[in-house]
């Protein structure tokens, strides 16, 4: 008896050695990560399973982000009132749940409701995560932001793996969903577990909204929108440039987006080292550099191989950007953090999500090479506002 008592504490003291603050945080982020690359690899058998022209489901994808949009400052105000961790753990179920309803949805009316309920809990949990990370960041006493959005990309690449593996064992969308959720859940859910108290801001009363009183903060917003729109142009513009622009081959044409991504996560990886060397203002600058540098490879090149490099330097460029924006706004003098993250989430994933829908109007009335470029001059916002971000 004595020695099964000692076996379940020695488990115990595992998992509490565990659940550290890093982890924790780091689950939010895979776990968002994750989701969001399981629904992206699938999308086309949804298409294909409802008979959706490209044109009506763009539609339906729009929805998505609307979803997001309208969460974020709502989530803002609870993280700030309620603590971004209790938030974070109230949303992972009805996020795990919203997945699983994707894959379940009959009708292309449910599926619109699905995806609107999944947007919202995708933004949310984006929210919930970014707060909860400063207040880990501030009790490491180091940058760390972007090493959690680094496990975001991370999680976002299995997820579309497993999308992979089950489109070639020919996974019903449905089935392929349920797992995930299950799994996931089982796997990251007891990492938000942990015991942390996160700091609670009261606010005055008033209307949940977005709050920007000063410059500063307002011009965070625009570095995050410029980083926004470039990560938003690549994952949905790279392939179709490299395709008709550059006249590659259907299978060399996603060589862009791979470029980008791996880029970002490596980048990530090493971005907090670097800001703790150099500062946050002059990561943000070179960052803003490489990005316009990598555009103007871009939409100068003519090869596969030049192009692709452009590419590359594009996700180094825009790697830590979002993160340095996301702890500065939580470090705002002004306004409470979950509210400051918030209003700058809407600047980043607004132009995320509308930034390429207006970029493919304007490409049957101009060129990509033009839309690109125009790309490439809000790159260059982020180095010329890149001293907003020292905190």
């Amino acid at each position: 008896m004595i020695n099964r008592r000692q076996k379940l504490w020695d488990v115990g003291e595992e998992m509490r050695r565990l659940l550290t603050p890093w982890r924790g945080v780091a689950a939010g982020f895979l776990l968002n990560g994750i989701l969001l690359g399981t629904w992206a690899s699938r999308v086309p058998a949804v298409m294909g399973h409802f008979h959706v022209a490209k044109a009506s489901f763009g539609v339906l994808l729009l929805l998505l982000g609307l979803g997001a949009l309208i969460s974020f400052p709502i989530t803002g105000r609870l993280s700030d009132s309620l603590g971004a961790v209790r938030v974070a753990r109230m949303i992972a179920i009805p996020f795990l749940v919203s997945i699983a309803a994707l894959g379940l949805a009959p009708t292309i009316p449910l599926l619109a409701i699905a995806l609107f309920l999944f947007g919202m809990c995708h933004g949310s949990m984006d929210v919930a995560v970014n707060s909860w990370a400063s207040e880990v960041e501030k009790h490491m006493g180091r940058p760390v932001m972007s090493s959690f959005h680094a496990m975001w990309s991370v999680g976002a690449v299995l997820g579309a793996a497993g999308g992979y593996i089950a489109t070639v064992f020919q996974t019903p969308v449905y089935v392929h969903f349920l797992v995930t959720a299950v799994t996931i859940g089982g796997l990251l859910g007891p990492f938000l577990l942990l015991d942390w108290q996160s700091t609670i801001r009261r606010h005055e009363s008033g209307a949940v909204g977005l709050v920007l009183p000063n410059s500063g903060l307002f011009l965070v917003g625009l570095i995050a929108l410029a980083s926004g729109l470039g990560e938003g142009t690549a994952l949905d513009w790279s392939a179709v440039y490299l395709h008709d622009v550059v006249g590659t081959e259907e299978s060399d044409a996603a060589l862009g987006y791979m470029g980008f991504s791996a880029a970002m996560v490596m980048m990530r990886l090493k971005a907090d080292s670097l800001v703790t060397r150099w500062g946050s203002a002059n990561v943000a600058r070179i960052s803003g550099f490489s990005a316009v540098f990598g555009i103007l490879l871009i939409v100068l090149g003519e090869t596969l191989p030049l192009v692709v490099a452009g590419f590359v330097l594009m996700g180094v460029g825009y790697a830590a950007v979002l993160p340095l924006a996301f702890s500065r706004a939580a470090a705002d003098l002004v306004v409470p953090a979950g509210k400051a993250i918030a209003s700058v989430a809407i600047f980043a994933y607004g132009a995320m999500t509308l930034g390429p829908f207006a970029i493919g109007l304007l490409a049957e009335a101009a060129t990509m090479r033009l839309c690109f470029f125009i790309v490439g001059l809000f790159a260059a916002l982020v180095a010329v506002l890149a001293p907003v971000l020292k905190q």
